[in-house]
């Protein structure tokens, strides 16, 4: 159980919810099957144990959205429904016009949808109530926003916010190269991506590149700031930090893992792993904070 791509948010510091009213509450939005006319579905699903919507390890909690998606392309209904345009122009003598066109889209969608199959897909939510972390496992603003949808119209008391700093991301990543200097625990890496913040929006990426230099530094004098920059912290976890303050393409070193490879049973690893893991990211949060200056506070 190691999260990839992280959107952080900040829970109410006395989370006003125990474990099994959050199970319950839960419980109520299940996921089920797409109807025959539905393009999908979503809801709660079990992230471990049958019957149990929430998995708790050391009083950290996991929780899984389900999303069943109808495969049905595109291109197929636009096919479909343009042989049966040819057919009504040939038979008919006429041109099919666009709302015409349009209507015929929608019957081909209607009759094809309940023979497509579907898909099912996970997204996870990590849960610290001790420290009022919510964290998304999600590579998308797409699939975040679907997910948190999901969590505040479900439960009755929970209203998460996105984590903010008193420093921005992109200002400190911006500082922190022109000083050639990393924050106390954290090294920077070879992967960087600088915008320029001008109306054209124009990029430079680095990958693998050193990032030391004049080239960068050259960049930033004039005017780049940067958007992405690929970090480690205390050599345990490395990530690429963005300008909207997400840690993307998480990495738990081998340093970390092997601290989690004491058991070859399933359940004990996962928990070992997921515990192992909200323990570390945890850790990393109060030294990224420090990083930006703080939290800034909006109550």
């Amino acid at each position: 159980m190691w999260f990839r791509n992280l959107r952080v948010y900040r829970l109410q510091r006395k989370l006003d919810i125990d474990l099994a009213q959050l199970d319950e509450q839960l419980s109520r939005r299940p996921l089920a099957r797409c109807g025959s006319f539905e393009m999908a579905s979503r809801g709660w699903v079990f992230p471990r144990q049958e019957g149990a919507f929430v998995h708790a390890v050391n009083r950290q909690w996991l929780i899984a959205l389900g999303v069943e998606q109808k495969l049905l392309p595109a291109a197929v209904v636009r096919q479909t429904a343009q042989e049966r345009a040819a057919l009504i122009e040939s038979e008919q003598n006429r041109k099919v016009g666009r709302k015409e066109m349009r209507d015929i889209a929608e019957r081909v969608t209607e009759e094809l949808l309940p023979k497509a199959f579907s898909q099912r897909r996970t997204t996870w939510g990590w849960l610290d109530p001790l420290h009022g972390w919510l964290v998304v496992d999600a590579g998308s603003d797409a699939r975040a926003d679907e997910f948190m949808e999901m969590l505040v119209s479900t439960l009755d008391n929970i209203t998460p916010r996105p984590l903010q700093t008193q420093v921005s991301s992109q200002t400190a990543m911006t500082g922190w190269l022109a000083d050639s200097e990393a924050p106390a625990g954290f090294t920077i890496d070879s992967d960087l991506e600088l915008r320029s913040a001008s109306e054209s929006q124009a990029a430079i990426r680095y990958v693998h590149h050193a990032l030391a230099g004049p080239e960068i530094a050259g960049h930033i004098a004039a005017g780049k700031i940067a958007t992405k920059l690929g970090m480690t912290w205390n050599d345990r976890i490395s990530f690429v930090l963005t300008d909207k303050l997400h840690l993307k393409r998480l990495a738990f070193l081998d340093i970390l893992k092997e601290q989690a490879e004491s058991t070859d049973n399933a359940e004990e690893r996962f928990d070992a792993d997921f515990a192992l893991m909200a323990g570390e990211l945890a850790h990393l949060f109060d030294d990224l904070l420090v990083a930006l200056g703080g939290e800034l506070k909006t109550e």
